[in-house]
């Protein structure tokens, strides 16, 4: 397996192992992200400049362990495949690493040939390379394109999960375009907007044949509308169905609200689209499709997304998703008033915002985060020494940041 295009986060402070590394990496193909701290590693790994393929870490780091590392990235997201670096001292911390999910681990000192096929045998593999992105580019919107490829060669039912605002019925459709089907009617039952589900879906069942039956909202769909459709494919329909629901969709099971038969017939074939929030370099890339759509209509149109816009849109939560990325583009393209969009052309609010009373909490806060970053910046990053001058436990800074993005 070649390293050539992969992307590595090398977490190692030694200069001398750390060096070596990067360079042996580098000369195989694979583009490098090298950090020294646990910090800089966690946010290397949370926010890459590129999807990540693997990560090699060292146990025992400055500001911590990868222990803690890896323990932190797993507790919002699902990291990418761990090769931890360990003396003979750390076995032990190794194989409880390797217990919770990490790929692998090898001991000081290795022979790089050796590092090198430890290290390919690890990484993600390169699924649907030729496939354009649809979803996005991250590692996470690469895997439900993935899905929606091999699925819609299938035909069996499917279930989408994700929040609103993700592209869930346009997945669904991109699925029935690219199936067998295509050329049979595509229907959808929306159950977020109308209040007769069990009528429309009556209608869509006679309506949509050998096509694809979309249910948008099935944690919303009416019992007498779940009753109808779970009796017409027990009777082995002849349409294939797509069904699209929140996440949580398993708690209207347990509530009594949704049937545990219906919904775990659909979960056998299920994708669950991240939210823009883990996802922020799918961030940036969206905002410049719909930058580039939207401006193609502009006269005279602009120069461009500034580098601080792009910053600014991929620090932002996005609680509403695309649909809200796309609504504060439209809105700053349409009112831009210079030739390249600016964080307060897509974010307005920040203007308002420096004329707003901070509330005590929100001064304290901001006087934490200041000094906080302030403190990073003399220790060059360094936990330990920044929680020394800050005159706080290595936890207590580490839960600060945490808190605050940092």
């Amino acid at each position: 397996m070649t390293l050539k295009g992969r992307h590595i986060v090398l977490v190692e402070d030694d200069e001398i192992m750390g060096g070596s590394i990067h360079q042996r990496l580098e000369l195989e193909g694979a583009s490098v992200t090298w950090v020294k701290l646990m910090g800089r590693g966690l946010s290397a790994i949370r926010t890459p400049r590129l999807p990540v393929d693997g990560v090699v870490c060292d146990i025992r780091l400055p500001d911590g362990t990868g222990e803690e590392l890896y323990e932190a990235l797993c507790r919002t997201t699902s990291p990418p495949p761990f090769l931890f670096i360990t003396g003979q001292g750390g076995i032990d911390q190794a194989v409880r690493l390797l217990r919770a999910g990490a790929a692998d681990y090898i001991t000081k000192p290795f022979d790089m040939a050796g590092f090198l096929d430890r290290l390919a045998l690890i990484l993600r593999p390169e699924e649907n390379v030729d496939l354009p992105p649809q979803t996005g580019i991250s590692v996470g919107a690469r895997r439900v394109d993935a899905l929606a490829a091999e699925y819609a060669a299938a035909d069996h039912p499917v279930l989408i999960r994700g929040e609103k605002g993700l592209g869930k019925a346009r997945l669904a459709r991109r699925i029935h375009d690219l199936s067998d089907r295509r050329a049979a009617p595509f229907v959808e039952v929306n159950a977020h907007r109308t209040d007769r589900a069990s009528a429309a879906m009556t209608d869509a069942i006679a309506e949509v044949g050998e096509g694809t039956l979309h249910v948008n909202g099935l944690d919303s769909l009416s019992q007498a509308a779940q009753d109808h459709l779970i009796k017409t494919l027990a009777a082995d329909a002849p349409f294939r169905t797509i069904a699209s629901a929140w996440p949580a969709v398993d708690e209207r099971v347990a509530a009594g609200e949704l049937r545990a038969d219906l919904l775990y017939l659909l979960k056998t074939h299920e994708i669950f689209i991240p939210p823009l929030s883990e996802r922020p370099e799918d961030a940036t890339w969206l905002a410049k499709q719909f930058f580039e759509a939207l401006n193609r209509r502009r006269d005279p149109p602009l120069k461009g997304l500034s580098s601080h816009a792009e910053s600014t849109i991929r620090a932002h939560d996005w609680p509403g998703n695309g649909r809200e990325l796309r609504a504060r583009l439209l809105r700053a393209v349409e009112a831009a008033q210079g030739e390249w969009l600016f964080p307060s052309d897509i974010f307005p609010e920040l203007g308002a915002e420096s004329d707003r009373f901070s509330t005590l909490a929100e001064a304290r806060d901001a006087a934490e985060r200041q000094q906080i970053v302030a403190a990073l910046t003399r220790t060059d990053g360094h936990i330990l020494e920044a929680a020394k001058l800050l005159k706080v436990s290595r936890t207590t800074l580490w839960e600060k940041m945490q808190k605050f993005g940092l």
